[in-house]
């Protein structure tokens, strides 16, 4: 890690904005930000968004739901989570995160180390500062997905 000597802000709706398999995640701390320690960014998942059950090898990641509800999937245990509640999965734990309700949901995800972020770059799509909605996954954005998710320790259990 390499030590940070400045603070970050981000104001409402600023930040890098992408959207990757029908979600937006717009950037509060990037890795490069913290000298690897994390990074956070906001998710906005449409109804029945959310990704396929996968597995990080190399971080831990937590979820504040802000708004709406969304439905948790780790090991054996589902767990519907509304606004106001937090999730903290290790690595190493197959798990999966859905809105399967009819609401647009909001959450703040953190990982620890930073890294990870880097993979949204690279497959997602950048969006305008401010854009909530995203267009559903193309075949195309699913296979760049696939084939990049190895490269920063992500399996993916299902497809």
């Amino acid at each position: 890690m390499t030590q940070v000597t400045s603070p970050t802000f981000r104001r409402p709706r600023v930040g890098r904005t992408i959207a990757i398999v029908g979600d937006v995640y717009r950037f509060l701390a990037t890795g490069a930000e913290t000298g690897g320690a994390y990074a956070s960014f906001e998710a906005i998942v449409p109804p029945g968004g959310g990704p396929p059950p996968h597995v990080h090898t190399r971080e831990a990641e937590s979820f504040y739901v802000l708004e709406g509800e969304m439905t948790f999937r780790a090991g054996d245990e589902t767990v519907r989570a509304a606004a106001g509640t937090f999730v903290h999965l290790p690595p190493g734990l197959a798990h999966s995160f859905k809105n399967e309700s009819g609401e647009q949901a909001r959450m703040i995800i953190t990982v620890t180390p930073a890294g990870l972020e880097e993979m949204f770059f690279e497959v997602g799509t950048e969006l305008a500062e401010g854009t909530t909605t995203a267009l559903p996954p193309t075949p195309d954005e699913i296979d760049r997905l696939l084939a990049a998710a190895p490269r920063y320790g992500i399996q993916i259990l299902a497809s």
